[in-house]
């Protein structure tokens, strides 16, 4: 079965004789879960929920029931959709789906897919402090209600308390499924389990329990993990309400498709604002927006004004890895702050090199040990320490040195006292903090190398870890983490992906109560990585802008935080990767989110659902196809497609040739009522880039404008692609958009 990845770092005939058709007797053991797509029907009122779940049921084969929806006619339907999609999951055979296809309407069906899930410190590195600026402005986000979809949540964490929490309001619609109803609160408004109707929506694994604590997780003083990173917890809306939706299993490896579109479908109708997803494709599993259920779905979402946050991937560094790629979506990347947990290598030639570690406890071998690198013939093998290296040289009361991918009990189990974890060339110098079953600290690609030098210098190399615990203020901060997925977007490369990056790094949030194996304490925050991280953040903040702007669609909200993303680190030096040189825009995207310059953006790039026609048409779908995104009738005949890059989107991706190419964008003032912004462009060699006019004038607010920017290549340089800035400037503000260019 294909698998659709949540990143974790931690998807109709109108005649009711057609239920006759099939004669297929069906194998229980051939049953598999299918997204069933058929057309909505052109007559009729469907308007009822039983009235619907009828019509789907008379697809299903007629030797399951001939007369009535009996017992085993409804196991086999396991969600019909009212919102998200036109259609249903049912337990099928492949032989009657190949029956059903014969039927009149019917679209299309697949096997479902299988999704895995892909902060103490974090407000203040991105601006929001207690009781001034964009936090108060925003009430905290009071009032607003973020849809979590993740692996259930753990409803007594203090992070979870209703302490100076509204009730809900008045339009929320959703139900809560804890025994008794007594987990939720003023907080915890609404949680259902999708995964497994059965049981309630609680947390065995801690990834939706972190998820949902890091978006809107309410202030917590004295939060640490084992007395590091210690401060006042809070997720980045801490007034708004939480609604959990548990799609996935305990450990985060298991969301059925058809959960996700089910949860997707009851969000809508129980009222969120903000959809906060962790989950999707895998890196190899890229599929067309029309096969693809969650780009299906959160369209239908924003169509009701739902704004869409979610995860890019944890595929990094590999290129055109991104997933979530639908511009309907907001896609977040993973970056560092610069909060560092610092366990130093002290070698026996007095050289000192950081690395990171969560264990900081007395049981970190401070003293210089014997410091061993296992080699063996076999060159792939050697640095990841496998079980036959480690019996085959002493390692016993040793220091390991080993790369990634190394199982840490195969460490312990020969007899190692600590371990040196380096990462590989591919990853560089990204280090993600961890905690294994025995003392360690994990290093860069660069150090490591450093420190497989001195072993290879002397006959009787030794190391010392050195605990200097939770330090703050890295001015390289933010860097692009090398597990962050990277575009170009396989299904549009003419829309620039990821369009955002945001904390995803070795981030803070709450967790179920755990114990730390070597020290046998008690945690519940817990630090942990991935996009799966750095999606919530950005879902709060949306919150925060959804509640200081209730007027702002999603498409407005999206623009304000990529125009306003900030494109340097905090000594004003360019956004790094993994490998310490400047990241480039299929990393970062328009840049890191930057809070508190996107409540006021001056200028937004608005885009309304029936905008994206023209542009769907584009890609060359079919009516049927786009029909089945908008959900309405559509004749690409009669539509003006555009080109992907002519979408009114805040950033550019454009592939250049030796003809002139112009694009039109339309903004919105929502700044002063009076202003007059003047262009900037910074160009690469050989591209000409013009705009028109070059300067823009308001005089009121909520007043459009439009222009255009023509692209010429001058001259060959030689390079496959290249990066350009657009800059409207007024005043105080700056709204910017990246432009990233293919030649061809």
């Amino acid at each position: 079965m294909a698998s659709i990845l949540i990143s974790l770092i931690y998807i109709i005939s109108l005649s009711p004789a057609i239920a006759g058709i099939s004669n297929v007797e069906s194998d229980i053991d051939d049953l598999q879960t299918y997204m069933v797509y058929v057309q909505k029907p052109k007559h009729g009122n469907f308007s009822k929920e039983i009235d619907l779940e009828s019509w789907y049921h008379s697809f299903l084969p007629a030797t399951i029931s001939s007369n009535s929806i009996d017992d085993d006619r409804q196991s086999r339907m396991v969600h019909c959709y009212r919102h998200v999609i036109s259609g249903f999951a049912a337990r099928l055979t492949a032989e009657e789906v190949k029956a059903m296809e014969t039927k009149n309407g019917f679209i299309s069906a697949h096997v479902e897919n299988t999704l895995q899930l892909h902060t103490t410190h974090t407000p203040n590195f991105l601006g929001l402090h207690q009781n001034s600026g964009f936090w108060k402005e925003s009430n905290l986000g009071k009032g607003v209600i973020i849809g979590v979809l993740d692996s259930g949540i753990t409803p007594t964490h203090p992070s979870f308390s209703d302490k100076d929490m509204p009730p809900p309001p008045a339009k929320w619609r959703g139900k809560c499924e804890f025994a008794g109803g007594a987990g939720c609160n003023n907080k915890i408004i609404g949680a259902r389990n999708f995964y497994n109707l059965s049981l309630p929506p609680i947390d065995d694994g801690g990834h939706g329990t972190h998820t949902s604590s890091t978006a809107a997780g309410t202030f917590v003083n004295g939060a640490n993990r084992l007395g590091e990173a210690n401060g006042t917890a809070a997720g980045m809306a801490p007034l708004a309400h939480l609604a959990m939706y548990k799609t996935c299993d305990d450990y985060a490896d298991n969301c059925p498709e058809s959960s996700v579109s089910a949860a997707l479908d009851a969000a809508i109708e129980d009222g969120v604002d903000v959809l906060s997803l962790s989950i999707g494709l895998g890196p190899d599993q890229h599929k067309e927006f029309h096969a693809n259920a969650i780009a299906i779905a959160t369209f239908k979402a924003i169509k009701k004004g739902i704004f869409v946050s979610i995860s890019a991937g944890n595929w990094g560094p590999r290129t055109f890895s991104v997933v979530n790629d639908a511009p309907w979506m907001l896609t977040v990347g993973a970056s560092t702050t610069d909060r560092s947990i610092v366990t130093s290598v002290q070698l026996g030639n007095q050289e000192t090199y950081d690395g990171e570690s969560l264990l900081q406890g007395t049981d970190i071998p401070s003293e210089q040990l014997p410091l061993v690198y296992p080699v063996t013939k076999n060159a792939s093998a050697t640095t990841n320490c496998p079980p036959e290296t480690l019996k085959s040289i002493d390692v016993k009361g040793k220091v390991v040195l080993c790369q990634l991918s190394v199982d840490p009990q195969d460490v312990l189990d020969a007899g190692g006292a600590a371990m040196i974890l380096m990462n590989n060339e591919r990853i560089g110098d990204s280090i993600v903090a961890g905690s294994t079953v025995l003392p360690h600290v994990r290093v860069s690609y660069t150090v490591g190398e450093s420190i497989k030098a001195y072993i290879n210098s002397t006959s009787s190399p030794t190391a010392a870890l050195v605990v200097k615990g939770t330090v703050i203020g890295r001015k390289t901060a933010p860097e692009v983490a090398a597990f962050s997925s990277r575009g170009p977007s396989t299904v549009s490369p003419g829309i620039l992906k990821p369009d955002i990056i945001g904390p995803g790094v070795n981030i803070m949030a709450a967790w179920l109560t755990a114990v730390e194996p070597i020290t046998n304490t008690e945690y519940i925050f817990d630090i942990i990585s991935g996009t799966s991280m750095s999606c919530p953040h950005l879902s709060g903040i949306a919150a925060l802008l959804k509640s200081a702007h209730p007027d702002w669609s999603p498409a407005a909200i999206k623009s304000a935080i990529m125009t306003t993303a900030d494109t340097v680190n905090l000594e004003g030096k360019p956004i790094l990767d993994r490998n310490n040189l400047p990241a480039d825009l299929f990393a970062v995207g328009a840049g890191h989110v930057n809070p508190s310059k996107a409540n006021d953006p001056g200028l937004i790039y608005d885009i309304q659902p029936d905008d994206y026609i023209p542009y769907l048409c584009g890609l060359n779908y079919t009516d049927q196809q786009v029909q089945g995104i908008v959900g309405g009738d559509v004749q690409c005949s009669k539509v003006p497609s555009i080109a992907e890059a002519e979408l009114n989107y805040p950033s550019f991706s454009i592939r250049l040739g030796s003809g002139p190419q112009t694009y039109n964008r339309t903004v919105t003032n929502v700044g002063p009522p009076n202003s007059s912004y003047t262009s900037q462009i910074v160009a690469p060699e050989g591209v000409e880039i013009t705009i028109q006019p070059s300067k823009i004038s308001f005089t009121e607010k909520n007043q459009k404008v439009a222009y255009s920017v023509t692209f010429t290549r001058t001259k060959n340089t030689g390079a496959s692609s290249a990066q350009a800035n657009l800059s409207w400037i007024f005043g105080q503000y700056t709204v910017k958009s990246p432009i990233a260019i293919s030649f061809i």
